[in-house]
């Protein structure tokens, strides 16, 4: 593993099975009547936030507990950063605090890269999204998720997702998720293909390790998991398709073009969801949306990336009395 998680791209195969094989061992933790770990205990981990957040952040925290250490929450509303303080002073200030690792959400892209290789912090950055660029821990969750559903809790370790169809449906152009899972699911062996309207996908996408499409119904009966994407309304400046009930007819899930699926495939949704615009209520509560698990398994995650930046070399998890037995 490298010191800092800043872009799914960066990982190799190895080092994202690595990532999902720990986050394996510590899904178990979550099983246990005292959810803790005492891995990062005297650690300092901040929580670095210019944007709003609930599930990341949440989610962040919670890794960051159960793992012991010692948890800052900043966020930029009511900080100094409203008076116009720059992200170097506010990296500096952190930085003679002693902190161990910064974990980022900024809507500038590349901040994070920023703040990782200027020299004003010497503690690992991880990137919790920066602007539309990069989210790689919840590549790494959807990719988890994945192989947990499609391939199994057990067989998975030490497997990648070869041969695995994904279609990502939506704003593409606006998505950081969709960045982040393309490079992903392309290190892990899996063929991806988007599917939008050509006003919501980016320039140069024929470029990316990917396939494109404008055909919803086309894509569903071929995919092993499909990702319905959010409408990024706060992020537009002009009219990307017509009304909101075209957008859904064309590129929306509903029950009907669920069933269109094959019996294993999974429906999968960063969060948070529009119900009735991407997504309608009777695919979003069915038993084949992954949503609340991609959430718990979230957690999971955050543990083995910070656990593999910051930890030790003893394995992940020692096994409890019971398990010894």
């Amino acid at each position: 593993m490298q010191r800092h998680l800043i872009s799914a791209a960066d990982l190799t195969r190895d080092d994202a099975v690595l990532i999902l094989d720990t986050a394996e061992e510590m899904s178990r933790v979550a099983d246990r009547p005292i959810k803790k770990l005492p891995t990062l205990r005297g650690r300092t981990v901040v929580n670095l936030f210019f944007e709003d957040s609930t599930r990341t952040r949440i989610s962040f925290e919670a890794a960051e507990k159960r793992l012991s250490a010692d948890v800052i929450n900043f966020s930029a509303k009511g900080s100094s950063v409203s008076k116009g303080e720059s992200l170097k002073d506010t990296a500096q200030t952190l930085e003679a605090m002693g902190v161990d690792a910064v974990v980022i959400r900024h809507g500038a892209s590349g901040a994070p890269y920023r703040l990782a290789n200027s020299g004003w912090i010497d503690a690992a950055v991880i990137n919790a999204g920066d602007g539309t660029h990069q989210h790689p821990t919840q590549a790494l969750l959807d990719a988890f998720t994945m192989r947990r559903r499609l391939i199994g809790r057990d067989a998975g370790l030490g497997q990648d997702l070869s041969g695995k169809r994904v279609t990502i449906v939506g704003d593409i152009l606006h998505s950081r998720v969709a960045r982040s899972n393309v490079d992903l699911l392309h290190t892990l062996g899996a063929e991806v293909t988007l599917v939008a309207p050509p006003t919501l996908l980016p320039v140069g996408v024929e470029t990316w390790p990917c396939a494109v499409s404008y055909d919803l119904d086309a894509a569903l009966p071929k995919c092993d998991a499909v990702m319905m994407l959010r409408v990024q309304r706060e992020r537009m400046n002009a009219a990307f398709f017509p009304t909101e009930r075209e957008y859904s007819r064309r590129y929306g899930l509903d029950g009907d073009r669920m069933a269109k699926l094959p019996e294993h495939a999974v429906v999968m949704h960063p969060g948070p969801m529009v119900r009735g615009m991407e997504i309608t209520a009777e695919v979003a509560d069915s038993g084949r949306c992954t949503a609340v698990e991609q959430v718990t398994n979230g957690v999971s995650i955050r543990m083995a990336v910070l656990y593999l930046l910051l930890g030790g070399n003893e394995p992940a998890v020692a096994p409890t009395r019971t398990e010894e037995k």
